[in-house]
């Protein structure tokens, strides 16, 4: 079974969805454990969802401080790799209260349908996020988190 584009679409807005509100514990429902998160200057597995919204909950002071207010998406390729996996590049796109893009930032994602039929994510791979983030505060006077 392979994974459709209408599946993939809701998967990420429900994401989006979690990540414009804030809430950790929604966002989460979206991983599969163990999580892993992989970029140039971090690898991470984390191993319970607590785990994980812990760490969500602590990155939200920084995202506000940036003026987030929602998230968007843009699937930009997507590729069944089995019946069950499969691997997606997604832009997020992060706007402020007044809609204006305030950055984008691209992800790769290793998807697994579970055995309940859900997709969930389990390996998410930070492209270019840490640049843009960096540019951002900068450009705002906002000191990046030291953790």
């Amino acid at each position: 079974m392979t994974t459709t584009r209408d599946e993939i679409e809701a998967f990420l807005v429900e994401y989006q969805e979690s990540l414009s509100t804030f809430d950790a514990e929604r966002a989460v429902t979206h991983w599969g454990m163990p999580g892993m998160i992989v970029s140039d200057a971090f690898v991470g597995t984390l191993s319970s969802t607590t785990e994980m919204a812990a760490g969500l909950k602590q990155s939200y002071p920084f995202y506000q401080a940036l003026g987030l207010a929602s998230v968007g998406h843009t699937l930009l390729e997507q590729a069944d790799l089995t019946a069950r996996l499969t691997r997606i590049h997604v832009r997020w796109h992060f706007y402020d209260g007044d809609s204006a893009l305030l950055t984008d930032g691209d992800y790769e994602y290793l998807l697994r349908r579970d055995d309940d039929g859900r997709l969930k994510a389990y390996v998410a791979v930070a492209i270019d996020e840490m640049e843009k983030l960096t540019a951002l505060a900068a450009a705002k006077g906002i000191e990046l988190p030291t953790s």
